[in-house]
């Protein structure tokens, strides 16, 4: 396996809520090998979203330590956190996040403009990830006018063209119809077997099959890894949590019911 890029080790995310700790993350433990391309898998509320924003130095461990290309997150200030999202990190997001108002090539453009990139390197990098990405033909084109397979790749060749050595994906294709998803799950791989480290959240198990090693998250834990060719139609321990839950919720709703109906009178 190559050098480890990211070492988490005893990372815990606890938040105050009316007073009580809400643990959101619990004894994480997990190396992510440089080049390596991972899942991650869990009911909604399981951590995957607070995992995803530690990784990308959106959030501050509570406990525990992440070091990212040997460095410590947690002993890094906040401008130095900025610069690390800045040019080691990029984001993808399922909804895209794309300004309206500028074209493919301006939106690619928008974190060099703010990272202090000279505007002649801003467009020569924003048209080579463009290209790298197969939308140079359409960087002239605002995202209502692009589909929604079209927006997606350029919000990548966003995440791009700060040359990052880690993608982190939430849901890449939760708004795409099959077609458009599959392209861009073809594109994410291809950047993968270029040396990016790669990191997925998905709920999709077709997804999640892709990856190298699959990881699932259940209230806030690692509970399983494997490998993603081992993963099935469903995820097991997921299908039997959120069984766990609908049959709770059915056992409370009819509890409440019986509550709710008059008593039988003599």
């Amino acid at each position: 396996m190559a050098d480890p890029l990211i070492v988490l080790t005893d990372v815990w995310r606890t938040y105050d809520v009316g007073g009580k700790p809400l643990h959101a993350l619990r004894e994480v433990d997990e190396t992510f090998a440089a080049g390596e391309h991972v899942a991650i898998m869990g009911p909604s509320g399981s951590g995957k979203s607070t995992l995803l924003n530690l990784l990308g130095c959106l959030d501050r461990p509570s406990r525990g330590t992440y070091r990212l290309d040997g460095r410590d997150v947690g002993e890094l200030s906040e401008a130095e956190l900025a610069e690390v999202r800045r040019h080691q990190i990029g984001f993808i997001f399922q909804s895209f996040h794309l300004v309206a108002r500028l074209d493919a090539r301006r939106n690619v453009e928008l974190p060099m403009t703010f990272a202090g990139v000279e505007r002649r390197e801003r467009r020569r990098r924003a048209e080579e990830a463009l290209d790298a990405v197969g939308m140079a033909p359409r960087s002239a084109h605002r995202p209502n006018e692009l589909s929604g397979g079209e927006r997606q790749r350029v919000a990548i060749a966003r995440a791009l063209a700060m040359g990052p050595r880690v993608l982190l994906a939430d849901e890449p294709t939760g708004n795409l119809d099959t077609r458009s998803g599959r392209k861009v799950l073809d594109l994410l791989a291809e950047l993968n077997a270029g040396g990016i480290t790669l990191v997925v959240v998905t709920h999709d198990p077709n997804v999640a099959r892709r990856a190298d090693r699959v990881i699932t998250l259940v209230d806030g834990r690692i509970v399983s890894r494997i490998a993603g060719t081992e993963l099935g139609e469903v995820n097991p321990l997921i299908a039997a949590v959120e069984a766990a839950e609908e049959m709770a919720a059915s056992e409370a709703a009819a509890e409440a019911a019986e509550a709710e109906s008059p008593g039988e009178t003599g």
